[in-house]
C-alpha cells in the first residue's frame, strides 16, 4: 500500500489555479482586466489558491527534513515552477494597482504639482506609461506557465503514481482533459499502465477512507475491462458488502461479505472492519428475517475471527 502524500492536494490547488488563470487571460483580452478580479488567485495570504499551492509545494519539496529524501529533479523543478508563478502573478497584482490606484492619485497631484517636483512626474509619467504593456506582459507570463507546469505535473503524479491523485481524477475527468489534454483514460494507463488498475487504485483509496460506494464505482469501472485481476471482484464484494451495512441492508451485507471472504483470504485491516460490521448485525437485525439475518451475520462473524485461513463462509 503506497504512503499517502500532499500530491492530491497539490493536484487539486493546480487545477483550480488553472482554472483561474484562464479565466483571467480571456477576460484580459475580452473585456479588459480590473484589480478586483485577482482576488482569490493572488495575494500573500492563505486566502490566495496559488499562494497555498506555493507552500505546500515548498513544504513537500524544498526542505524535506525530518528523515523524508531530497527532492527528486522533477520534483524540484516544479517547486521552482510554481514558485515562478506565485512571483510573476504578484507581479501583475502590483502592475495593475499601480494603474488604478496609483496612477489616479499622481495624477491628482500633478494638477498641482510645483516645478521643483517636476522630474519626479516625469519619472512617474514613464512608469505609468509601460503599465499596460506590463501588464500584457504578465498575464502572456502566467498563462504559458501554467501551460508548460501543467506538462510537468503530469509526469509528476505518475512517477510514483499517487492513488489519492487516481480518486480525485475519477471525480473530475473533464478537469483531467482541460488541464492535462488527454482523457482519464490516457492518464490512468500513463500513471499505472493499464486503466483497469488505476480504477481499482483509486477504489482501494476511497475504501482506505470508508467511502464504499465510491469504491464500488471504481471497482465498476476497472472490471469493465479485459485486463482486470479476479482480485477485484473481491474488492468489489467487500465495498458492495461494506456499503449495505452503512445504508441498513443487513442481509444485502451479509451476502456480499461472505462471496469476498469465500473468494479472497481477507487483508487485516478488511477483515477487523468487516468483523466489527457484521458483530453490530446480530445486535440490529430487524424485520421478519431477523432471525435469520442474525444468525447468518453470528456464523459470519464467527467465519472471519477465523485467522487459519479462508474459512468456510455462512450458509444462506
Amino acid at each position: 500500500m503506497r504512503v499517502p502524500t500532499q500530491i492530491p492536494e497539490i493536484l487539486r490547488d493546480f487545477i483550480e489555479v488553472h482554472r483561474l488563470v484562464t479565466d483571467l487571460a480571456i477576460r484580459h483580452r475580452s473585456s479588459g482586466l480590473r484589480f478586483e478580479a485577482l482576488a482569490g488567485l493572488i495575494e500573500d495570504d492563505e486566502a490566495s489558491v496559488l499562494f497555498r499551492l506555493k507552500e505546500r509545494t515548498h513544504a513537500l519539496f524544498r526542505d524535506p527534513g525530518g528523515g523524508r529524501r531530497a527532492p527528486t529533479h522533477r520534483e524540484a523543478l516544479f517547486d521552482l515552477a510554481i514558485g515562478s508563478l506565485f512571483h510573476e502573478g504578484m507581479k501583475l497584482r502590483e502592475n495593475l494597482y499601480q494603474r488604478e490606484i496609483y496612477g489616479p492619485q499622481v495624477r491628482a497631484l500633478l494638477s498641482d504639482a510645483e516645478e521643483e517636483s517636476k522630474a519626479l512626474f516625469d519619472e512617474f509619467e514613464k512608469m505609468l506609461g509601460s503599465v499596460e504593456e506590463r501588464v500584457d506582459e504578465g498575464v502572456h507570463e502566467l498563462e504559458t506557465l501554467v501551460q508548460r507546469i501543467a506538462e510537468q505535473l503530469r509526469l509528476l503524479i505518475a512517477l510514483p503514481p499517487d492513488d489519492g491523485s487516481a480518486r480525485y481524477m475519477t471525480e473530475h475527468p473533464e478537469k483531467v482533459d482541460t488541464v492535462f489534454g488527454v482523457s482519464l483514460d490516457e492518464q490512468l494507463e500513463a500513471m499505472y499502465g493499464s486503466v483497469a488498475t488505476g480504477f481499482e487504485c483509486a477504489g482501494r483509496s476511497y475504501l482506505a477512507s470508508g467511502f464504499f460506494g465510491s469504491a464500488v464505482r471504481c471497482f465498476d469501472r476497472a472490471l469493465e475491462r479485459d485486463d482486470v485481476e479476479d482480485e477485484v471482484l473481491a474488492l468489489r464484494d467487500y465495498a458492495r458488502g461494506m456499503q449495505a451495512y452503512v445504508a441498513r441492508d443487513y442481509a444485502a451485507s451479509i451476502e456480499h461479505l461472505a462471496a469476498w471472504l469465500a473468494t479472497n483470504p481477507p487483508e487485516t485491516r478488511f477483515r477487523a472492519l468487516a468483523r466489527d460490521a457484521v458483530s453490530s448485525i446480530v445486535q440490529l437485525a430487524e424485520g421478519d428475517d431477523r432471525t435469520r439475518i442474525s444468525r447468518e451475520a453470528a456464523e459470519l462473524r464467527s467465519a472471519l475471527s477465523d485467522t487459519r485461513g479462508n474459512p468456510e463462509p455462512p450458509r444462506g
